[in-house]
């Protein structure tokens, strides 16, 4: 806890229903509900003037059209409100280096690190100038929280909403805290919420008159101990600039249960592949695969695979998911579908690639010197581009791929450089493009022919001897020269 209320948290109000009023004069002063539209669609957001007649967030689509069925209703555009978002969000950064975005429309700013505020006159003062320059900048409403630990500034920001300010003095957080709900304590959810009503625990001052021994008897020592604290409004978790992404995940709700296998397996195969979009965009890798199955019955499974190491090959992912798939029981019908990724990993596979690049490299300046150890290399054994062995790294450069006079080393597990020349008893020569895990993907060219189709083949299969041709697992590009 800080002797000043020097921790902003910024609210936005209704933040997608509001972007979509100020980008349509139309729909200012309308009531707007933001959302999926579909007969199992969710309201993401609703203005303030659709809640007048009771629609909020996280209710049914359905239910919010017979409680207003004049509303305006809209998907999201999530496109847009990032673009909102980043405004707003350098405003923040203007005020302090320290800022912790918690969504597009939420943020804690740590307003001491960035020498604007020092007291509470000074913080009052940035939280009102902070609210104008983001009214003038986008037109948007948002509601501010101060106080001295990031858990009250929350509580006041909600406190605050619409478009107001809350400053909680240090020294009055208990008696603030004591009339509220609850649920107004964070991790506090229905559940919890319901379970200490029943012992007679409604507000957050009969939490502190509890004690933390009997919290710790009713709801566990982790979850007890943390409650009581946050009772007597103690809190000193910093304001952390950057957060790590720790997954990476996408999921659609079906307006009707699938029933049919095969397209149930095309749903997973093409969430897998937005995933791996997400993934590459984010600049990470992923090692754990996870499917995640809600039935018929609301009854929802999650099933996960975790890889030898990181990938955001679109293919491993693919094949991992409909593994994971394999296990679940689908009988009945699927309401909703998801793929993530998670053990997040800050490189990705073309950082691996680059690596087996330089290698190939300096086995090939070898070469020019008579091999690895200044002669050549043993009769028999694999050489990389430039003639050179690569022992025990990467599978042979000049082995064929599957098929042909040589006999390749064993396989499974093993990389391929980029740029390593290939043959194919069927497709004929052609160049590593990118090896991941388990997987070689080459592309083909026939003498006097444009470049043929890239194909992926899979490497991990322990069952394959020497000779094998090689799995198949997928191919994309221009077709085959003749």
């Amino acid at each position: 806890m800080r002797a000043a209320p020097t921790i902003l948290h910024l609210d936005m109000d209704a933040f997608y229903a509001a972007v979509e009023q100020a980008s349509k004069p139309s729909l200012r002063g309308k009531p707007v509900i933001v959302g999926g539209l579909g007969p199992r669609g969710v309201v993401a957001t609703a203005s303030y003037e659709a809640r007048r007649f009771g629609v909020h967030s996280a209710m049914p689509t359905a239910q919010a059209r017979r409680l207003c069925p004049n509303g305006a209703y809209l998907i999201p555009r999530f496109t847009l409100y990032r673009e909102v978002s980043e405004t707003v969000m350098a405003l923040l950064r203007a005020l302090s280096p320290l800022v912790e975005p918690l969504s597009l429309d939420e943020a804690f700013v740590d307003l001491e690190a960035g020498g604007v505020a020092f007291d509470s006159a000074t913080a009052r003062a940035t939280g009102e100038r902070l609210r104008a320059d983001i009214m003038a900048a986008t037109g948007l409403s948002g509601s501010v929280g101060l106080a001295g630990s990031k858990m009250l500034a929350k509580v006041a920001s909600e406190e605050a909403k619409p478009a107001g300010l809350l400053l909680i003095e240090p020294g009055t957080e208990r008696e603030l805290l004591a009339p509220m709900s609850v649920r107004t304590l964070p991790g506090v959810g229905p559940a919890t919420g319901e379970h200490l009503r029943r012992a007679g625990i409604t507000t957050v001052g009969d939490l502190a008159e509890a004690g933390e021994d009997e919290l710790v008897r009713m709801v566990g020592r982790a979850h007890g101990a943390g409650l009581y604290r946050m009772a007597l409004g103690l809190d000193d978790r910093p304001v952390v600039a950057e957060r790590d992404a720790k997954s990476v995940s996408v999921e659609d709700t079906f307006d009707v249960d699938l029933h049919d296998r095969v397209r149930i397996r095309y749903e997973v195969q093409r969430l897998a592949d937005r995933c791996v979009g997400r993934l590459r965009g984010s600049g990470h890798s992923g090692r754990t695969i996870v499917l995640k199955v809600r039935r018929y019955d609301f009854s929802t499974l999650t099933r996960s695979e975790t890889l030898r190491g990181p990938t955001d090959d679109p293919v491993v992912v693919r094949e991992a998911a409909q593994r994971l798939l394999e296990a679940v029981d689908t009988t009945g019908g699927v309401r909703l579908l998801g793929v993530g990724v998670t053990g997040l990993a800050d490189y990705t596979q073309e950082d691996l690639f680059a690596q087996a690049d330089a290698l190939a490299d300096a086995l090939a300046a070898q070469a020019a010197q008579g091999g690895p150890e200044g002669g050549p290399a043993e009769e028999g054994e694999a050489e990389g581009p430039g003639g050179a062995q690569e022992p025990g790294v990467t599978a042979a450069a000049t082995s064929p791929v599957s098929g042909g006079a040589e006999e390749p080393e064993p396989a499974a597990g093993r990389r391929w450089p980029a740029g390593s020349d290939v043959r194919h008893a069927v497709y004929g020569p052609g160049w590593v493009q990118g090896s991941g895990i388990g997987r070689v993907t080459v592309r083909f060219e026939r003498p006097g022919s444009a470049p043929g189709r890239v194909r992926t083949f899979r490497l991990d299969d322990p069952e394959l001897e020497p000779s094998d041709p090689l799995p198949l697992v997928g191919e994309e590009g221009t077709p085959d020269g003749p």
